[in-house]
């Protein structure tokens, strides 16, 4: 509850819970998430999952607690005793009055700074250009001697050598022992790098040691490490710690390793493929060599069978010549008999061909009298019909009607008149005869 609103309800009096409740909301308001370093104490990890402690230094301690979904990300186990750096929320626990921190984030004392270091000094190598991978150099495939630089007492050694042998025993390994955890650490390091350099005696170094913590491994994340890896002539395999872990020095190395194992298998070939590699290219050498000499013996076989004495040569070529002279003798005797062929075939169809002018003569006469017997009959039949037709014409004049004593009467438009009942009396009437017309008048008109 903002102090404005205790001002305007100072004269109310307030239950216990409306107060607690306006100071969690005031605190988580006003009090952003922080991180507090303090160690842990009174630790209870209840069956919910749930993780009560409480955070104390020298001075105070505040109750603290982290529920269970943020407790399963933690990679370590929590204890008693631990110095830890947490993330949390400044609440109240509302059912007690108790002040404390909801944590949502835990970590070991002192990472967040390491971490930030190792976030500045990798920004600033990067910016140098120290992790481009156009400065990166590739690894030897058959190195004649390989370099360590780690501790002669770290087990990393042991893994490293063991590889090496495993895979190809007979190389020679030179170690340059240094320290890699502590004070003076890192300068050592540095120091057998250059070393290393310096003596010129191995074809590819390796960097390692085992895991760890990161302040273990932190040797490997200061900077004069990083620089002495960069100015190393010699191609570098960082392999250090587990598969996880990150420092500079595998930044800045040639290659990156995730363990030492790794960083030994990384610079040496295994001899168990190289030995399958030269049989499969001893089997292919033999196999490529039986067909070339099988070839070669084809070949051989095909040039003796050409291989010819000229003597026989010059016989084989004689009898070509011979029936070659055959040949040509069939084919102009058969040319000639086919000339003969086509010349009486013409002949023949030329005789059969030629004209009977006798008897086309007489055709063509016998063909001129029937034309003319034809003629003559159609003549006849055209005027008897013509004088059928004169005289059905003759009977169908109505001239020939008239000269019997009938005439043809017509009204005033020339419409012929065969109604009396049309008619009226006083309608003018044109009348017909055989010789002549006349005009009259209807006076009376008659039925039937």
């Amino acid at each position: 509850m903002p102090e404005g609103l205790f001002l305007e309800e100072k004269s109310r009096v307030l239950r216990v819970s409306e107060l607690n409740l306006a100071i969690r909301r005031l605190l988580e308001s006003e009090i952003p998430l922080i991180w507090v370093r303090g160690e842990i104490s009174n630790l209870v990890k209840a069956a919910s999952g749930h993780f009560y402690f409480s955070l104390k230094d020298d001075q105070a301690q505040v109750r603290c607690v982290m529920f269970r979904h943020k407790n399963q990300l933690l990679s370590a186990t929590l204890a008693n005793g631990q110095q830890v750096e947490v993330l949390a929320v400044a609440t109240l626990y509302e059912q007690r009055g108790d002040f404390q921190l909801t944590v949502e984030q835990l970590r070991p004392a002192g990472l967040g700074v390491l971490y930030e270091r190792f976030a500045q000094l990798k920004l600033k190598l990067e910016r140098e250009g120290l992790f481009d991978a156009d400065r990166k150099r590739a690894l030897p495939r058959f190195p004649r001697r390989i370099g360590i630089v780690t501790s002669p007492q770290a087990a990393a050694l042991r893994d490293v050598l063991t590889t090496l042998r495993q895979r190809l025993p007979g190389v020679p390994v030179v170690l340059y022992p240094t320290a890699v955890q502590g004070a003076g650490s890192a300068e050592q390091i540095a120091l057998a790098i250059r070393a290393a350099n310096h003596r010129a005696e191995c074809d590819v170094l390796i960097v390692c040691r085992g895991g760890g913590s990161i302040e273990d491994l932190w040797s490997f994340n200061e900077e004069i490490v990083a620089r002495a890896i960069a100015a190393s002539d010699i191609p570098t395999v960082s392999g250090v710690g587990h598969e996880t872990d990150f420092t500079i020095a595998d930044f800045v190395a040639d290659e990156r390793a995730p363990t030492p194992t790794a960083a030994a298998q990384r610079v040496v070939p295994d001899r168990r493929e190289l030995l399958r590699g030269l049989q499969d290219l001893a089997q292919h050498l033999r196999r490529a060599q039986r067909n070339r000499l099988q070839n070669a013996m084809q070949t051989m076989d095909y040039l003796q069978r050409r291989l010819v004495h000229p003597a026989q040569q010059l016989q084989r070529q004689s009898q070509q010549l011979d029936q070659l002279y055959q040949r040509l003798q069939r084919a102009d005797a058969y040319r000639q008999r086919h000339w003969n062929w086509q010349w009486v075939s013409l002949t023949q169809r030329m005789q059969a061909a030629s004209v009977d002018f006798s008897r086309l003569q007489d055709r063509q006469a016998n063909l001129a009298q029937r034309l003319a017997r034809a003629m003559n009959t159609m003549q006849q039949r055209h005027a008897a019909r013509l004088e059928s037709v004169a005289q059905h014409l003759i009977y169908l004049d109505p001239k020939q009607v008239f000269a019997r004593g009938y005439s043809m009467v017509q009204d005033a438009n020339g419409r012929v008149v065969s109604d009396a009942e049309t008619l009226a009396v006083g309608d003018e009437l044109r009348v017909t005869f055989a010789q002549g017309w006349a005009k009259t008048e209807v006076k009376e008109v008659g039925g039937k």
